[in-house]
């Protein structure tokens, strides 16, 4: 069977959005064994919108629509489907009871102009949206079965998920079982992991085990996808190579599958009936911006951040006196203990920089001292390459060795970015 992804939008288009929906769509149909054969973008114009579903039609089986699907005047899909299909667009009373209902529930009224996203192409079956107001749809254009999905992508993912996979899958006759299995890792390199994932599925294996990597630094996403008649064949086959995977990463892997490292960190404090103070220098409170975001129920689990591009504003909010102070792991350390005890907190993480100018780039040496109730640790790393690499690189650092500090799991081991120390 084959596939086309279509997504609209000017900001498509123009580049001034980067399509990260086109990829997860292509991804997880991949992932499934489904055929993508022509990705495409339009702009939010009539007529080429028109002009692309009737090319998609005659070139591939299913199409997959992103975009296109709001309240305002120049989202177009459901009017352009109805007239690529020859039909008229009728109101969903399902769909805007429940655009009534959704607005009510927060205590508003809903805009006039949200009557709109319940206008659907006759004949079309609604694909339920639990999580937004644009409902998806599919209907049949000449011949192929066009999906349409809304743009948001949490809404996508989740629409293309539960409601667009398993048609396209029952379409496509394939009656295998598949499952994906992702593990998140820290300072290993994508040619490094290669090598040591060298001959990790069973030869018997390899046309039902497919290993992928995608990197987005400073992560490495490492995905295992299998595929079976059941799913006691997927257990049989995925559990020796996910532990021989364990393995031969070993402490490198922050998590896996949807967890994050942030998870990890805020879960252990949490078991722990622990607390955090961050102190962070030159990252852009990054540190602390990953674990506010994350914080779910307990908000209390982060109780203090302090963020500075000097060292000596970071010493003055703790009363250490900074004459001449270096940027040092041993300071980094210091910092940590009196911040912990000023803030009432049973952890703390700081992180210092200092640039170092090279011949051929600026290195970024990044010191990191964490306080708990196990004592005091502290990590020196160089990180070699352009600032905002470097700083990325360092943010992610630090929040490794707080998850290895939380975890009982050895602080100083050595990444692949980072640059040996003279």
């Amino acid at each position: 069977m084959k596939i086309e992804i279509l997504c609209t939008g000017d900001e498509i288009l123009t580049g001034k959005t980067t399509n990260t929906n086109y990829s997860f769509i292509a991804q997880r149909l991949t992932e499934n064994s489904l055929d993508v054969v022509h990705g495409t973008s339009v702009g939010d114009d009539a007529h080429s919108l028109e002009q692309a579903f009737q090319q998609a039609a005659g070139r591939a089986d299913a199409v997959i629509v992103n975009g296109g699907l709001g309240p305002t005047v120049d989202d177009l899909s459901q009017e352009i489907a109805a007239q690529a299909a020859g039909v008229e667009l009728e109101c969903y009373e399902e769909w805007l009871e429940k655009l009534k209902g959704y607005y009510k529930s927060r205590g508003r009224k809903m805009p006039t102009n949200n009557t709109k996203q319940a206008m659907l192409p006759a004949g079309s079956e609604l694909l339920d949206n639990p999580i937004g107001t644009a409902c998806g749809f599919a209907i049949d254009i000449q011949g192929a079965r066009f999906f349409f999905t809304p743009g948001v992508p949490r809404e996508m993912k989740r629409m293309v998920t539960e409601q667009v996979l398993p048609r396209l899958l029952s379409m496509s006759g394939i009656k295998t079982v598949s499952r994906l299995k992702r593990f998140h890792t820290f300072g290993i390199g994508e040619s490094r992991a290669d090598q040591l994932l060298a001959g990790i599925i069973p030869p018997e294996n390899q046309d039902s085990i497919k290993l992928g990597f995608q990197t987005h630094y400073p992560q490495l996403e490492t995905k295992l996808a299998v595929q079976a008649d059941n799913d006691t064949q997927i257990d049989a086959m995925l559990e020796p190579v996910v532990t021989e995977l364990r393995a031969r990463f070993g402490n490198a892997i922050l998590c896996e599958d949807d967890q994050t490292i942030e998870s990890v960190i805020l879960n252990e404090l949490q078991h722990a009936g622990g607390t955090l103070s961050c102190m962070e220098m030159a990252t852009g409170g990054a540190i602390a911006n990953r674990i506010m975001t994350s914080l779910q129920e307990d908000k209390q689990l982060l109780n203090r951040c302090v963020v500075s591009p000097t060292i000596n504003q970071l010493c003055r909010a703790v009363n250490i006196t900074t004459d001449a102070t270096p940027r040092n792991a041993e300071l980094a350390t210091i910092l940590a203990e009196t911040f912990a005890a000023s803030s009432c907190s049973t952890h703390a993480l700081v992180v210092l920089t200092d640039e170092v100018k090279t011949q051929d780039s600026t290195d970024l040496i990044v010191s990191i001292g964490i306080y708990g109730p196990k004592g005091s640790t502290q990590r020196t790393a160089i990180l070699p390459g352009r600032t905002g690499w470097t700083r990325l690189g360092a943010t992610e650092l630090a929040m490794d060795c707080l998850r290895r500090y939380v975890t009982g799991l050895r602080v100083d081991e050595k990444i692949d970015f980072e640059k040996a120390q003279s």
